[in-house]
């Protein structure tokens, strides 16, 4: 399978490689999620800035051909269309073949607009010092999976979970060393009780949208 990556590359400032995912269909949103702007910024560009912000460095994965933009590095997605769990780890294993000194990936969704750099840090610090294959936060909602960090050396047990037919992500948690953060490790960063909101239809995006407008 050809495992290519086309764009500009960002210079990696730490041992974490930074991931945005961006390969779903939208359908319940009505148009793709990704350009929605938000605060005079596209979701894509927003959540690039953010995880950049946080590990130095930044890659989109994405169906071939669905972005071209030349402020940031696209991935391909090895599985498109075959859900998250996929870009997942495509993510991991581009890290593997090409960053050889990263020991994770923070990979987060491009729909969370409310995620914030203080958040990010702390988890990439629990990351760092934990001996788990993924460290996840969970939420009332239950784990949040596309707001983790993933061991690289994890890519290839998921890998063949899903090629096993494995495509929940939750299913592909339960194969790993995982940690798990509750609310005493994220509550303090989420005072306003929408950390790990995301924009799943246009009523959330203009609920969104309201939301940045009045702060």
């Amino acid at each position: 399978m050809n495992r290519r990556t086309t764009g500009s590359a960002i210079s990696p400032t730490s041992s974490i490689a930074g991931y945005v995912v961006a390969g779903g269909g939208s359908t319940r949103f009505g148009q793709d999620k990704a350009k929605a702007e938000l605060g005079g910024k596209s979701m894509l560009m927003r959540m690039c800035g953010l995880v950049g912000d946080t590990v130095g460095s930044v890659s989109v994965v994405a169906p071939p051909h669905r972005y071209f933009n030349p402020e940031v590095w696209i991935t391909e997605d090895l599985w498109p269309g075959q859900g998250p769990l996929g870009g997942i780890i495509t993510a991991m294993l581009a890290t593997s073949e090409t960053d050889g000194g990263r020991d994770w990936n923070l990979i987060v969704s491009c729909d969370m607009p409310f995620l914030t750099n203080d958040w990010l840090t702390y988890l990439v610090g629990r990351a760092i010092q934990s001996s788990a294959q993924v460290v996840v936060p969970k939420s009332d909602y239950g784990l949040e999976p596309l707001c983790a960090c993933w061991r690289t050396d994890a890519a290839a047990e998921l890998e063949s979970a899903l090629e096993r037919g494995v495509r929940k992500v939750t299913e592909g948690i339960a194969l790993l060393r995982a940690e798990v953060l509750d609310a005493r490790d994220w509550k303090r960063f989420d005072s306003a009780g929408r950390l790990f909101w995301n924009m799943n239809t246009a009523a959330d995006y203009e609920e969104a949208r309201r939301i940045v407008e009045a702060e």
